[in-house]
């Protein structure tokens, strides 16, 4: 059994102590939130008990600690957690300063403990065997990709302000994608986008919907999409052309239910948020991160790679601003 520490209450929180409780080799020993009742509420619900800040970080009763708390936090706790020598997994990023996140990997690298960042689009199961499938060569060489991430609503405004922007934010996690899916690391970007549902996030130089298209060293081309506001359900799909052929990771629907009438057919519509839509990524990450510590071997995903994904972001955020195709520089 794997002793876990939670670290973070709120909605994500919630998320990863239902997956927490329900692994079957977990031992779900408690949560740590700066708001306390928070955290008693969720411990209680899920019969952990609630951490303060020296408990959660104790090698002698924990094995790892998952981080779910705030963006403004994740480096001093994954730095924590490294001096403490136990296990992390971490929500994305690490650190909203690319160089303090790079700071923070060395730092978790140095002192040799697992460690894995929370990039749970790789576990959805349509998307690992797309991967598998371009990988194994399937496709042949990969030519171009098209990938599609459009969320139902717009965040609210407080949100928004603190989130970096729509390209770190919600399009970070499909330059992780592409990486993982093409094996290979993007050269340089340009991105273009607007604010098409709120005008208002101008102010902060933020948009809602944009297009950026990658570069990979092969010469082939990669678009992503991204909107945060849809009128028809959460969109997310992957598409991969090859020399040989196309693999594609569609639409995901509620349900598979067809009804016919005269002149119509009727299909059902997609998941009305983006959290029914990779609700089953969650559990099945941390699965992976359990498996890893088990078997002694790297998690499948490292804070390395957490970096680039930043990286590609940061240059398309430079890009939107310069209306320029910006070189991708990695650490």
């Amino acid at each position: 059994m794997q002793r876990f520490a939670l670290i973070g209450a709120g909605f994500i929180g919630a998320v990863h102590a239902a997956s927490l409780a329900a692994h079957p080799e977990v031992d779900f020993v408690g949560v740590h939130d700066v708001d306390t009742t928070r955290a008693g509420t969720l411990a209680t619900r899920f019969g952990a008990r609630v951490l303060d800040g020296a408990e959660v970080f104790d090698a002698s009763h924990l094995d790892a600690v998952f981080i779910a708390s705030s963006t403004d936090t994740h480096a001093q706790h994954l730095r924590s957690a490294a001096d403490a020598g136990l296990a992390v997994l971490c929500e994305k990023p690490i650190a909203a300063d690319l160089a303090e996140a790079v700071a923070v990997s060395e730092h978790v690298r140095a002192s040799g403990v697992p460690a894995m960042l929370d990039f749970n689009r790789r576990f959805d199961r349509d998307h690992a065997e797309l991967q598998r499938v371009v990988a194994s060569g399937g496709v042949g060489d990969v030519e171009l990709m098209q990938l599609t991430s459009r969320g139902p609503s717009l965040p609210p405004s407080e949100y928004l302000r603190s989130s970096g922007g729509q390209l770190r934010d919600q399009t970070v996690h499909f330059f992780d994608l592409v990486r993982w899916i093409s094996g290979q690391d993007p050269v340089s970007v340009f991105a273009t986008g607007s604010a098409l549902v709120d005008p208002s996030i101008r102010e902060f130089g933020d948009v809602d919907t944009s297009v950026t298209t990658l570069t990979l060293p092969s010469g082939a081309l990669v678009q992503i999409d991204s909107v945060r506001r849809t009128g028809y359900g959460y969109d997310e799909r992957i598409e991969v052309m090859g020399a040989t052929g196309l693999v594609e990771s569609g639409r995901n629907r509620r349900g598979n239910l067809t009804r016919y009438s005269a002149g119509h057919v009727v299909l059902d519509g997609l998941h009305d948020g983006w959290f029914e839509r990779v609700q089953p990524t969650y559990a099945a990450t941390l699965a992976a991160f359990v498996a890893a510590l088990e078997a002694g071997v790297e998690p499948p995903v490292s804070l390395d790679d957490g970096i680039r994904a930043q990286a590609i972001a940061e240059a398309a955020s430079r890009s939107l601003t310069s209306a320029r195709t910006e070189a991708i520089d990695y650490p």
